[in-house]
């Protein structure tokens, strides 16, 4: 347990945990909303930051949400298989829209995964300024060279990570504690802002710009959605302890030290957090800061690594390549495309933004929408998977939602000054989930027009005047109709006329109701005479299929394959947009470009590239 929940302190609460770098700045001086720094401000905010920590994360993520896993993986879009499970058919109406909306809180998270390491780095970086401005200069060419050297470092894996960030993130959270505890001595009253009454009080004689504050102050709980969806990489537990034991501690301490700061010096807004230590302590609390937000960086690149293999296994995105980078913990994993694309785009952030100020204000927009929508995906979990009563749920969910949706609707008013980046990017994201989702089932049901039931076809072949001729050898055909006959299989025939003595029509299913399968259960085997047979392998919601290995494990062992001389056939489709009725012709030549590039099926499912022959058809959009 203290291994892991260490290792979880240096992957998932990184984010979370460096947001005294900036909140509390934001929070008064937020663009449009400046506060004025006297004490019943300082109390004000100080008790929405307090409220907020309890309410969304220690109840609504740690007591809560974290219950809502697929066999220990978390996430919104996990979440969103809670509730649209495959199998049950089409979904219309009311619980259509809630699969869209669950899809689209899913691309957001996207746009917050380019923004946290950026606006983290920046915060750091320019810490250099406080200590001498001769450093201003070089905060976005240093911030730029951190990024790289973090986005190098992801295929070493989250355990090798964990270990590595784990230590430096004790000392973080420690060095917050020690650093809010010497100021509060001297100014212990802070602690009336836990009175919610101050929260209420700030409203009361600020008005609207207290309203806007909320978009500033939202800061601190940024990574919630992150800790969720980083919950396969080290278990609800481990993640539940350093919470508890260290984060949440040292968080409210450093909070409430940079309030007792601010009603004695409230010039020190301009950076509250780097003038918690005199002036020679400012360089080395800016290297470890810069540390610290190094690995803050790395719960979003993390989450985002989960939420792509999800949302592989369930469809919505083509086959990419992903490494797993632990023999034991399958949601240890790494995908290069999502890595790269992820550091080119904060490295565009830092750029076109120059200032952790700027991009605070692109920051929260995403996130605010992603929270609201777990919070109404979990009241359906609830109801049907907890068998909540329709009183007790809608009383849960009456503690998060006015929350999160005063959050929300504060962080819209941002979409001007840069919330519309996070946006622009979940939409392209949710376009792309949609889109292939849609044109896969246009395929499927294309490629399904005709076919024939492998039972019927192999009889066929078999009592016809001529038989195909049988060659030595196992042929090994991969088609998703379960029960039908693949199309390679009739090309092949059609082209060459024999019939392997050994024939396996493969198919894969992805099952819904759990995250692995274990080795025994791993395959099924039906007999169809005639030396062929019907095999599906299983694999969980988040493992990577590997055909060979697959083949050797459940009850397909029983039938002796060789899968190092196994012969494999793949089908290829050639995409031809047309004007038939499926999708628009812009979603359709998306969807072709798409699939062109997508990862080569026979890599996907780990097949020996010097055995595997594809054979094409044409199919139209």
């Amino acid at each position: 347990m203290l291994p892991l929940a260490l290792g979880a302190l240096g992957v998932v609460y990184g984010d979370i945990g460096t947001s005294p770098l900036y909140a509390v700045r934001e929070s008064f001086e937020g663009a449009g909303h400046e506060l004025p720094v006297n004490p019943d401000n300082v109390l004000g905010i100080l008790s929405l930051i307090f409220w907020s920590l309890l309410i969304i994360i220690t109840v609504k993520y740690l007591a809560f949400v974290m219950r809502a896993d697929r066999d220990g993986e978390g996430g919104i879009l996990a979440l969103t298989s809670l509730v649209a499970p495959r199998g049950r058919g089409a979904f219309r109406g009311g619980r259509r829209i809630l699969i869209l909306i669950g899809l689209f809180g899913t691309a957001l998270l996207y746009g917050d995964g380019m923004i946290t390491p950026a606006i983290s780095v920046l915060a750091a970086v320019e810490g250099t300024e406080v200590a001498t401005p001769a450093f201003e200069h070089l905060v976005i060419p240093i911030a730029v060279a951190i990024l790289v050297v973090l986005f190098s470092f992801q295929r070493r894996g989250t355990a090798a990570i964990g270990s590595v960030f784990g230590p430096v993130m004790l000392v973080w959270f420690g060095t917050l504690a020690v650093l809010g505890v010497v100021q509060i001595l001297d100014e212990p009253t802070v602690f009336k802002a836990i009175n919610p009454i101050y929260a209420v009080e700030l409203f009361g004689h600020e008005g609207f710009h207290a309203f806007l504050a909320l978009g500033s102050v939202f800061l601190v709980v940024t990574g919630g959605e992150a800790l969720y969806a980083d919950m396969g990489h080290f278990g609800r537990h481990p993640i539940r302890v350093g919470w508890f034991t260290l984060v949440l501690p040292a968080l409210l301490l450093n909070y409430f030290g940079q309030g007792a700061l601010l009603l004695g010096e409230p010039e020190a807004i301009h950076h509250p957090f780097y003038n918690l230590v005199p002036d020679w302590g400012v360089l080395p609390l800016v290297v470890l800061a810069t540390m610290a937000t190094v690995i803050a960086s790395q719960a979003l690149i993390s989450g985002v690594f989960s939420l792509t293999m999800q949302a592989v296994q369930m469809g919505y995105v083509p086959r990419v390549r992903i490494a797993h980078t632990s023999p034991t913990a399958f949601g240890q994993i790494y995908i290069p495309s999502v890595n790269w694309g992820l550091m080119i785009s904060c490295i565009a952030l830092v750029v076109g933004f120059q200032t952790s100020t700027s991009l605070a204000a692109a920051y929260g927009v995403a996130v605010t929408a992603t929270m609201v929508i777990t919070t109404m995906l979990f009241y359906v979990v609830l109801r049907e998977r907890f068998g909540w009563s329709t009183p007790a749920a809608a009383a849960l969910i009456a503690v998060f939602l006015p929350v999160e949706i005063g959050f929300l609707a504060a962080n819209l008013f941002k979409i001007p000054a840069g919330g519309w980046f996070p946006l622009v990017v979940g939409a392209a994201v949710f376009t792309l989930l949609t889109t292939w989702a849609t044109g896969r089932r246009i395929v499927g049901e294309r490629i399904r027009q005709g076919e024939l039931k492998l039972e019927t076809y192999i009889e066929s072949l078999m009592s016809g005047r001529r038989p195909p001729a049988r060659v030595p050898g196992t042929a090994i055909y991969l088609y998703s109709g379960r029960g039908m006959a693949p199309p390679a299989m009739i090309a092949n025939m059609r082209h060459n006329d024999v019939l392997h003595d050994q024939v396996i029509v493969l198919s894969i299913v992805t099952d819904d109701e759990s995250a692995r399968v274990l080795p025994a259960r791993r395959s099924e085997v039906s007999d169809l005479g005639h030396g062929v047979h019907q095999v599906v392998l299983h694999y969980g919601f988040i493992e990577e299929p590997d055909v060979p290995q697959g083949l050797c494990e459940g009850a397909a062992v029983r039938l002796g394959i060789n899968p190092a001389t196994a012969a494999y056939f793949l089908g290829s489709e050639s995409l031809v947009v047309t004007r038939r009725p499926g999708m628009a012709r812009w979603r359709e030549r998306l969807f072709a470009a798409v699939s062109r590039n997508a990862a080569n099926a026979a890599t996907y499912f780990n097949l020996p590239p010097d055995r595997t022959v594809t054979l094409g058809q044409q199919v139209e959009l």
